[in-house]
């Protein structure tokens, strides 16, 4: 009987319709926000080189907003994702999903993809809108997004990632990840090479060797700067090499891979385009893909299969989705990845970020690492009266 019943629930689920899409803007009027980053030229270089800061004497200038999107379904089972996307690719997305099945995922998928050229938008635009139909499945099935993927491991390991400083600011911030459990650490440094060797060096040797190390120089170095960090980087063990240069010079990426044995990460500005990224690990200018689910956890895992049979790894950047909720899933589901980066010196960061706006139950960082949620979909828990409060726009 029991199974006569769940073919009935299986066949009334697949008959789920999507009635609507929507974004949604919030506001937090008790924080406010400054007005963006400046570029300003490194000092100190023989060359030409850019970074970013804060804008000189800028203030805070408006409220503080997130936006969300969220899809309905006729069954009142809906999915709900921080989101990039505009009120425009929300509109686009509507007027194409409305009347489907949340369970054309796939179909949905490949018709924005492809499509994308044809409604004049950046690769990786609807990601999000993705991301709330995997909810709705996981809600459907009472399941966490996790077991609809396949889980290979219970909790990730977690690295923090610093911002430009000098020795004492990133071993100040080792420390405090060290606090939490983390046992892992990747700088940022807009210097150029000869600045951040002896940096290298110096914070591997204050570690010890059985501390992960990983560096994003922010395309600051040029292909011989690069090569020459590289070797230093395998002497010291590293883990990995991100983003040394600009990714528009594959030819260079290609030598830079040849060069090295520790592993470059060369796609982070390409990572929302598929096609583009998965071309640049098959023709040797990167040794692993970057991923972010912003642009749909469909991609993510379509890159990491690839990164896999290429006997390589898939690196999320981010935080990912939700505060965390949509990364520790996919982290915990894809076999070839190493860590999930976080940004927050304390464990509760992510829980914080999310209670601003509602969402009660990010994940925490415990003993180094984050767990996904065992409630169903993405297991995002709400205060919906906080979230309805702060909404100032709809679309």
């Amino acid at each position: 009987m029991s199974g006569t019943v769940n073919a009935r629930a299986l066949r009334e689920g697949f008959a789920m319709k999507i009635t609507d899409v929507k974004l949604k803007i919030l506001e937090d009027p008790q924080h406010r926000a400054a007005s963006g980053h400046e570029i300003a030229q490194v000092a100190g270089l023989r060359r030409i080189q850019y970074t970013h800061r804060g804008r000189s004497g800028a203030t805070a200038e408006r409220n503080v907003r997130q936006h969300f999107v969220e899809v309905y379904t006729d069954e009142g089972l809906m999915g709900r994702c921080t989101t990039t996307m505009n009120a425009h690719q929300v509109d686009i997305v509507r007027y194409h999903a409305v009347g489907r099945s949340p369970w054309e995922r796939e179909a949905l998928f490949q018709q924005f993809y492809k499509g994308t050229r044809w409604v004049y938008q950046p690769s990786g635009w609807f990601g999000d809108f993705d991301n709330c139909l995997w909810e709705i499945l996981g809600k459907a099935a009472g399941l966490p997004v996790y077991a609809l993927v396949g889980r290979v491991r219970a909790r990730l390991p977690v690295y923090l990632t610093g911002g430009d400083m000098d020795v004492e600011g990133y071993l100040r911030q080792i420390e405090g990840g060290r606090e939490v459990g983390i046992q892992a650490y990747k700088f940022h440094s807009y210097k150029g090479g000869k600045a951040d060797i002896p940096i290298y060096r110096t914070v591997r040797s204050e570690v010890g060797p059985d501390y992960a190390l990983l560096t994003d120089p922010v395309c600051s170095y040029d292909l011989r700067e690069a090569i020459e960090v590289g070797h230093v980087l395998e002497e010291l063990d590293f883990v990995w090499l991100e983003e040394p240069m600009h990714e528009q010079k594959m030819d260079q990426y290609q030598e830079l891979c040849r060069e090295l044995t520790i592993p470059v990460v060369g796609t982070e500005m390409l990572m929302h385009d598929m096609g583009l990224t998965s071309q640049w690990l098959i023709q040797g200018a990167t040794d692993r893909l970057r991923g972010n689910a912003r642009h749909g956890t469909t991609q993510v895992l379509k890159l990491a299969h690839m990164a896999e049979l290429h006997n390589t790894h898939i690196e999320l950047n981010g935080q990912g989705g939700l505060f965390g909720h949509i990364h520790a899933h996919l982290g915990c589901c894809i076999d070839n990845t190493d860590y999930y980066e976080y940004f927050n010196a304390g464990g509760d960061g992510l829980r914080k970020a999310g209670q601003q706006w509602g969402l009660l139950n990010a994940p925490l960082i415990e003993d180094g690492h984050i767990a996904p949620s065992d409630l169903p979909g993405w297991g995002a828990e709400w205060d919906e009266d906080r979230f309805a409060s702060m909404v100032v726009q709809e679309a």
